[in-house]
């Protein structure tokens, strides 16, 4: 029962931690229609900026006030620069100008920070472990959790009972609408995309004490972050986090348990060939469980 416990709070914030990088990334999607493959660069770009100010200032919150107007401004350039020329074009062009960038920030780290591993260190006040129903769990891990939790829950605000949001959602639902009533769409779509940005940068900041800040570190997370969004429903914030707290305890749960499952069943070389190959399948079978029942995700659109 504690190794479950441990396990389901762990997929709890891998969970959380997939929702900061996938909530601008269906956002972006659902109401500007822009296939933004560069996502997971700009998730990446956070952790590195983080690290840097990390070093200078060995201060994580001075590192998060530098990393946000930083984020911010690496957003806004991409769209105004290369985006905000591919509304009216082809997903594919959006697709492969996206997927150019990728190579542009993977090489660009490089030249700028160099090709090896870069490492922030768990800051002393949130190095010792917290009591969780008497079991022992990393501090940190929980400030993700909380620091998760916290932005969906300014995300709704914002979404449902602002102006913003207002404009927000009707975007999602028909934008030509809007723009034919006078609203800046240029303007709104610069703010939903520095959004995303923020969100990806918060991302890389959180994920930089536990994981190697490292170029071409952004493409897994923005397969894991389709997977989420797919699930969840495109251009929904809610769906966003539920399919991302799913997925995340999916994940976990599924390769912590599979291969000791399987060898009750089977053989113990298969159980040890089949385990890990399944375990990584699983959240693509979920994937395709949901979209089986509820084709458009479990909490389609509106960017609610």
């Amino acid at each position: 029962m504690t190794l479950f416990l441990e396990q389901l709070l762990n997929g709890m914030q891998f969970g959380v931690f997939l929702f900061l990088v996938s909530a601008g990334l269906t956002l972006v999607l659902g109401i500007m229609n822009v296939v933004n493959l560069a996502h997971g660069s700009l998730y990446m770009l956070g952790a590195y900026f983080a690290a840097t100010f990390y070093a200078w200032t060995g201060s994580l919150w001075i590192a998060f006030f530098l990393m946000v107007p930083s984020s911010l401004l690496i957003g806004i350039i991409v769209e105004v620069v290369t985006l905000r020329r591919l509304y009216s074009r082809d997903h594919m062009d959006q697709v492969l100008v996206t997927f150019g960038l990728i190579l542009f920030f993977n090489e660009g780290v490089k030249l700028i920070w160099g090709a090896e591993a870069q490492y922030m260190p768990i800051p002393e006040s949130l190095s010792d472990p917290t009591q969780i129903f008497d079991i022992p769990y990393p501090t940190y891990r929980l400030v993700i959790i909380g620091v998760g939790l916290l932005v969906a829950a300014v995300l709704y605000i914002l979404i449902s009972r602002t102006k913003t949001g207002m404009l927000i959602r009707a975007g999602a639902s028909n934008g030509p609408m809007i723009r034919a009533l006078g609203v800046n769409i240029r303007l709104l779509y610069t703010i939903i995309f520095g959004m995303g940005a923020f969100l990806a940068g918060l991302a890389g900041l959180m994920a930089g004490p536990i994981l190697s800040v490292e170029s071409g570190m952004g493409e897994e997370m923005l397969i894991l972050a389709f997977v989420v969004i797919v699930i969840g429903g495109i251009g929904s914030i809610r769906g966003a986090l539920v399919a991302s707290i799913l997925v995340g305890v999916f994940d976990v749960v599924g390769r912590s348990y599979l291969p000791d499952l399987l060898l009750r069943v089977v053989p113990s070389d298969i159980a040890e060939t089949a385990g890990p190959a399944l375990a990584s399948m699983l959240i693509y079978l979920l994937m395709i469980l949901v979209l089986f029942f509820r084709p458009e995700g479990l909490f389609p659109a509106g960017g609610r």
